[in-house]
């Protein structure tokens, strides 16, 4: 198989995939999987978001106390990465995905049948790490379909699923919280991530089934093809992965991006309720909170697969340009936004949609396409795995603790300034990859 895995369509049809502008029917249902399996992942992630005020009511925590739970998951969540990135290239996609929705599905439920700070911390912490399981399977899983060409369009498209899922699960998690209180924020989305990952196990195929066709085709080139599929040992994935310096520049700008997504994330709905000015019940007020502020995923879905697009179409795959341009945009956005959420609603939405446009365009590419694009030697899992380590770890100790301990002492005025500082660095860092493109296919050229 000359093109390695890349070589998926052949199954429908035995021509050159470069020379098809579709997908096969068997690309679109891998595609299909993947987006329903990894998006699910943030029903029960990006819930605590909802559950925030509840606690803090509750317990009488501080945004310091909170930060440091939300940083366990993030810190746990980045060494998951790299960790699990080493294990993506070598073990089975569906094992491990199914290993972290179960467990972090369990997880949610222990969350909300706790209390005190340091469970809370033990028990986010280790849905972390479960989380971590999910997103360089997934990759490895495309790299292994889809070729180069049009991984960033592919790449933006999974995207798209995680940004539609984390919408609906502040809708979720707050109609959860107006029944049941906090707990129920916890108790309502695992019930999706588990139907996910019976999903997942009925529909994901690794790889592409090898043809007769395949084969006849593979057999002339034999000998040059499997010398360099061999497979690297862990240790030499992880060097050829930490000695690429094309990896570092992605890594710290996903981490500044991180920072400010997260800051949205993690802390959007609280802020909206302290802002809003009314004297409802507080559980009205999340629930409005939420609703309005699933709009910024959804915006985010446009970004997704749009910037993935338009750097395959029209920047011949060269991502940095895309992404510095969304990153510029949303400083200036984000300047904006704590303003406007004072005084309008109209403008609110708008922003959130506008804001989540830009994040999620740039952080799909960051977190899932431009390291397939820019991995050596077949190891796109663990670059990808690596790349995210440094996001969540920005996203933990830039993002969640330096939002908490800043909103401890100051307005949110000045936090969000702060935030709007962080997407203006990413932007500086990313640029140093301004010409940079991926020209082969990565991921998977070991493993078929």
């Amino acid at each position: 198989m000359p093109e390695g895995p890349t070589s998926a369509g052949k199954e429908t049809r035995p021509q050159s995939r470069s020379s098809r502008p579709r997908l096969s029917v068997a690309e679109w249902q891998i595609a299909w999987t993947v987006w329903m399996t990894y998006g699910a992942f943030y029903f029960c992630r990006t819930n605590i978001s909802v559950a925030l005020p509840g606690i803090e009511q509750e317990y009488g925590l501080s945004k310091q106390d909170m930060a440091i739970v939300l940083m366990g998951l993030k810190i746990a969540y980045a060494v998951g990465q790299l960790i699990n990135g080493q294990l993506a290239e070598r073990c089975s996609a569906r094992v491990m995905l199914a290993i972290g929705m179960f467990a972090s599905a369990a997880l949610n439920y222990c969350f909300g049948f706790s209390h005190g700070l340091y469970l809370f911390l033990f028990i986010w912490t280790c849905n972390g790490y479960f989380q971590s399981l999910g997103w360089t399977p997934c990759v490895r899983v495309v790299g292994n379909w889809i070729e180069v060409e049009r991984r960033g369009f592919v790449m933006g498209f999974v995207g798209t699923g995680y940004q539609l899922t984390a919408g609906l699960t502040y809708v979720v998690a707050g109609v959860g919280f107006s029944l049941l209180g906090w707990r129920g924020a916890m108790f309502v989305p695992p019930l999706i991530l588990v139907a996910a990952a019976i999903g997942m196990l009925c529909f994901l195929r690794e790889q592409p089934a090898k043809t007769t066709s395949d084969e006849d085709e593979s057999q002339a080139t034999a000998a040059e093809v499997t010398k360099p599929k061999s497979k690297l040992s862990t240790w030499e994935t992880f060097l050829e992965t930490v000695c690429n310096p094309l990896l570092w520049p992605l890594g710290l700008a996903l981490g500044m991006t991180n920072a400010i997504r997260y800051g949205y994330l993690d802390w959007g709905v609280i802020h909206l309720v302290e802002v809003s000015g009314s004297d409802e019940e507080l559980n009205t007020k999340i629930l409005k909170s939420a609703v309005k502020f699933a709009v910024l995923p959804l915006g985010g879905v446009f970004g997704a697969v749009t910037s993935g697009w338009i750097s395959d179409r029209y920047f011949s795959s060269r991502r940095a340009p895309v992404v510095c341009f969304l990153l510029l945009v949303l400083c200036g956005i984000t300047l904006a936004y704590d303003y406007v959420a004072r005084s309008s609603t109209l403008g609110t939405l708008f922003l959130l949609a506008a804001a989540g446009f830009c994040i999620y365009g740039a952080q799909v590419i960051l977190v899932g396409t431009a390291p397939a694009d820019l991995a050596r030697r077949g190891t796109s899992a663990a670059a990808a795995g690596f790349v995210n380590f440094f996001g969540y770890i920005g996203a933990a100790l830039v993002g969640d603790f330096v939002t908490g301990y800043l909103k401890d002492r100051y307005e949110w005025e000045v936090v969000i300034r702060v935030w709007a500082g962080w997407a203006l660095l990413a932007a500086i860092m990313v640029a140093v990859l301004w010409n940079r493109t991926g020209s082969q296919p990565t991921a998977g050229d070991e493993s078929s």
